[in-house]
């Protein structure tokens, strides 16, 4: 039958019983002990001292939750464009098996679009260009202006110059392709009114492309590229100038290029065919963009 002691007894009898156990290694239970011992610890406090800990405990949490909330950017007010490189009038470049660049352009395009969304970038503009390759350049950059938006990028397939061409063969049909290469490529422009956002973005992007296990096409950087070589500004992941593409040095928003990868090249293409590698991608983009909010956001 268990004893009810006063408030100050119990907790007596529970340091007394916890004693006895101590020292006899009794396994014994401390029959008539209703109360917990280390709640008696809380009453035994002086009451401005209890208070002053329970004050202090509530103030941490409180302000550990407004830091973290302070991190983070408001998704849905942060507006990304991704821009579908080339058009139906105006393709791109052909892949080893025939296909527009621009198919490429728009399902990867689509994909990051709605992973974005999903994210909770739900201003995210998916930009899909009508016209003639010159004159769609100019129409895009003005409508990603007019929105306006805090980032822009282009999602575009690479190829090579055509001195690197050689003839094949694809299901009877005639096609050219180039294994020479491979790899994705990030271009920004020194025109771009941001540039250092800009880079800042591309950093972002090619870390977590790296960190899935890609690698960048090394060939910009080479001389035997002719007029299509450009500076490489990160040689760690694979960051290119290319200071007057139009794209990237008339938008008024941080804005970056992405080479997804070498379309021309046999095996690669394939590979960005697959929707492993299109999730592979897209869950980059979807990392990086919110790191970058992140900061924009002061996180």
């Amino acid at each position: 039958m268990q004893q009810y002691l006063p408030q100050m007894d119990l907790c007596a009898a529970s340091a007394a019983c916890l004693a006895r156990q101590s020292v006899l290694s009794s396994k014994m239970p401390c029959e008539g002990v209703c109360v917990p011992y280390m709640l008696c610890f809380w009453r035994l406090l002086p009451t401005s001292l209890l208070a002053l800990v329970l004050m202090t405990a509530s103030q941490i949490t409180t302000w550990s939750a407004e830091a973290g909330n302070a991190s983070k950017c408001d998704r849905s007010r942060f507006r990304v464009v991704v821009d579908v490189g080339h058009t139906v009038q105006a393709p791109g470049a052909l892949s080893a098996r025939s296909v527009p660049e621009y198919d490429f352009n728009l399902r990867l395009g689509q994909q990051i679009h709605q992973r974005l969304i999903a994210d909770g970038f739900t201003g995210t503009v998916l930009l899909v260009t009508e016209g003639e390759a010159r004159p769609s350049l100019f129409k895009r950059v003005a409508t990603a202006n007019e929105l306006p938006a805090d980032l822009l990028l282009s999602i575009h397939h690479d190829s090579v110059p055509d001195w690197f061409l050689e003839d094949w063969e694809f299901e009877g049909t005639p096609s050219h392709f180039s294994d020479r290469f491979s790899g994705y490529s990030l271009f920004v422009s020194g025109n771009n009114p941001d540039y250092d956002a800009s880079l800042l973005f591309a950093k972002l992007l090619g870390k977590q492309l790296k960190g899935r296990g890609l690698q960048y096409a090394r060939q910009y950087r080479e001389a035997f590229m002719g007029k299509y070589q450009h500076e490489l500004v990160d040689a760690d992941l694979g960051i290119y100038r290319y200071d007057p593409l139009i794209v990237l040095k008339e938008a008024k928003m941080p804005s970056v290029l992405l080479e997804a990868g070498s379309i021309i090249n046999r095996d690669e293409e394939l590979q960005m065919n697959s929707r492993k590698r299109r999730d592979l991608i897209t869950a980059s983009v979807k990392d990086a963009v919110r790191a970058f909010c992140d900061v924009g956001s002061g996180g």
